[in-house]
């Protein structure tokens, strides 16, 4: 077990000596053996600590903060005496799993222990490691003596440059060059305190009592504040999250530390937020906050999009996030609200993400009616329209998503204002074709799916088409393609220690644009004018290979492009504001008006993880 073990009683620090010990004159106390191995050495000049595997006896510094809950405690020592090397951490962490260590802040110490590489989540997650002391004990010299000063985060001390190249190969080995990137940076400060000041939120305080924010406030700026994701070239390396290790409040009964700040994109950390530079596999680099800054300034408002005229069809698509009947009815009522009052309740939406009458129970139910029926129940109560769907259900267990809960993607429609052609034959399995009808498109079935037998669906939602027609004109035909593509689940992240990271979810993801794209083609084929409208989560980037898929050879346009660039983003993660729900119509449907309503993403307090859009034609 580590423990905490005197040579003496713990020296009370006077107020000469801290003053000493602050300028660097005078060193905290350290016996003979200190003179060995320090941090620093430990550390080394790349990722990975040349004493991996070694027990080092003796290392002296400072205690800077302690983690005293959860099942990973221990404590960060920082050496106040650093080397003239930037590449060399100057502090590292000592793990003492579920025991809390008993030292203090301001404690002056020697540790001895195990030189450890911990890699959050598994060796195998791919992300990079994290050097830590093990099986540690250490000695208590003095206590109060003041600590080193933080690194201050910010435009000038961060590299524009993300990441070292390896040709997707490990970057552990390489020697890092903490003012060329970003990564080598952070790590080159891993375990040492560091501090923003003034920082913009750039990623919403969520349920773990975590924020995001960047240290480089002016790049790459969201029209409402946050921090725009626009290529692979550039992840936008300012960014950094921010949690506390902030004591349970005292008699709460509780490991949970004290109430975290609640804070929206466009807000900001007033003041100086400091601790010290860890890193997890739930977003990587990481302040591990001692000191908090406040949060300040108004998050921008919800977007309210406008009605829809006489002559308009409006079409929205909307992930609606693991929906079920289990699902609090005030999730419901809130989405319900935002499709009455925010999206001006469309005339046909594509819902994602809704999951079987028993929720995530895996009992072999399918249907998904009582899901629907509450939310169409709860539009009418919030005065919108008697919205009808339609819906195919899956074959169990077959279309991804949270295990039993069977999602799928749904068609909502206002029959007052549109006609939804029904036509036999539709089901799990059947794929559904295109058919001429006296020189138009047609379908053999709606609503239908699109190859649901093809390999790219495999564990992933297949996607759903309807033939509608615009009341406004009783011959029109409009295609409507509601799409949920495959998660990026398995893709290397962006900190990974492997770079550029394999995104290996994408080969699955541009298989189903081309099966998309194909479809599209064979509506035009039959028909050059067919108003088609593509919808839904698709999973990845404007500027990705799927998306270049799906728009293959003009067939679609997909409208994010035509946004302003600080307009281009529904979803943030990690601090990265991006589009992963798309619109996209065919050549026939010239004047599209398109909106991304934000009025989720950049909130703590979210409906969905995902904002609405709405399109506007005139077919």
């Amino acid at each position: 077990m580590p423990s905490r073990r005197p040579l003496r009683s713990p020296v009370a620090v006077t107020a000469v000596t801290c003053a000493a010990l602050a300028t660097g004159l005078l060193g905290a106390p350290q016996p003979a053996a200190a003179s060995g191995v320090r941090i620093h050495d430990i550390q080394g000049t790349t990722r990975i600590s040349p004493l991996a595997g070694e027990r080092v006896t003796g290392v002296p510094g400072i205690v800077t903060a302690i983690r005293a809950a959860g099942s990973a405690r221990g404590f960060w020592v920082q050496d106040p005496h650093p080397d003239d090397d930037p590449a060399t951490s100057e502090a590292i962490f000592v793990f003492t799993g579920k025991e809390t260590p008993d030292v203090a802040v301001g404690d002056s110490v020697t540790v001895t222990g195990k030189v450890t590489e911990y890699y959050p989540g598994g060796k195998d997650a791919g992300l990079q490691s994290v050097t830590e002391l093990t099986g540690a004990d250490w000695d208590v010299l003095a206590s109060g003596v003041p600590l080193p000063a933080p690194v201050k985060l910010n435009a000038a001390s961060i590299p524009a440059r993300y990441a070292p190249s390896a040709g997707g190969g490990s970057i552990e080995s390489l020697p890092l060059r903490p003012r060329s990137y970003a990564l080598d940076r952070f790590e080159s400060l891993e375990g040492m305190r560091v501090s923003v000041t003034d920082a913009p939120v750039v990623g919403p305080t969520n349920t773990h009592r975590e924020l995001w924010v960047t240290a480089q406030p002016d790049h790459h700026r969201t029209a409402r504040g946050g921090t725009l994701y626009s290529s692979y070239g550039d992840p936008n390396p300012g960014r950094i999250k921010v949690t506390s290790l902030t004591p349970p409040a005292a008699g709460s009964g509780t490991d949970d530390p004290q109430p975290f700040p609640v804070a929206d994109v466009g807000q900001r950390l007033a003041g100086t937020t400091t601790g010290p530079l860890d890193y997890d596999n739930y977003g990587g680099y990481t302040i591990q906050a001692t000191q908090l800054g406040t949060v300040t300034g108004r998050s921008p408002a919800p977007e309210t999009t406008r009605k829809q005229r006489a002559d308009e069809l409006a079409v929205a698509t909307y992930n609606v996030e693991n929906l079920s009947p289990k699902t609090p009815q005030a999730k419901f009522d809130r989405l319900a609200s935002a499709l009455v009052r925010r999206l001006a309740a469309p005339d046909v939406v594509a819902l994602e993400e809704v999951q079987d009458d028993d929720g995530p129970t895996d009992d072999g139910v399918v249907t998904a009616g009582v899901t629907l029926r509450k939310l169409t129940d709860a539009v009418k109560a919030a005065g919108g329209p008697a919205y009808e769907w339609r819906q195919i259900d899956p074959v169990d267990g077959q279309d991804g998503g949270q295990p039993g809960g069977n999602i799928r993607v749904a068609f909502l429609f206002n029959p007052e204002r549109v006609a939804f052609k029904d036509i036999a034959g539709g089901d799990a399995t059947t794929p559904v074709r295109v058919l001429a009808d006296h020189g138009k498109a047609t379908l053999s079935a709606s609503p239908g799916r699109i190859a649901p037998d093809d390999p790219a669906w495999r564990d992933s939602r297949k996607p759903l088409v309807g033939q509608f027609s615009f009341r406004n004109r009783p011959g029109s035909r409009v295609f409507v393609v509601a799409d949920h593509f495959n998660s990026k689940g398995g893709d290397q992240g962006l900190d990974s220690r492997f770079q550029p990271p394999a995104r290996t979810s994408e080969t699955q993801r541009t298989a189903q644009a081309r099966l998309v794209n194909t479809f599209v083609k064979s509506l035009l084929a039959t028909d050059p004018k067919a108003d088609v409208v593509v919808a839904g989560d698709l999973n990845d980037y404007q500027f990705s290979p799927a998306l270049k898929t799906l728009t293959q050879g003009g067939v679609l346009t997909d409208l994010v492009n035509r946004l302003p660039l600080p307009e281009r983003y529904g979803y943030v993660y990690n601090g990265n504001s991006q589009v992963l729900d798309h619109m996209l119509t065919s050549r026939h449907l010239t004047r599209p008006d398109y909106d991304i309503v934000h009025i989720n993403a950049e909130y703590a307090d979210q409906a969905s993880d995902h904002d609405p859009q709405v399109l506007r034609i005139r077919p």
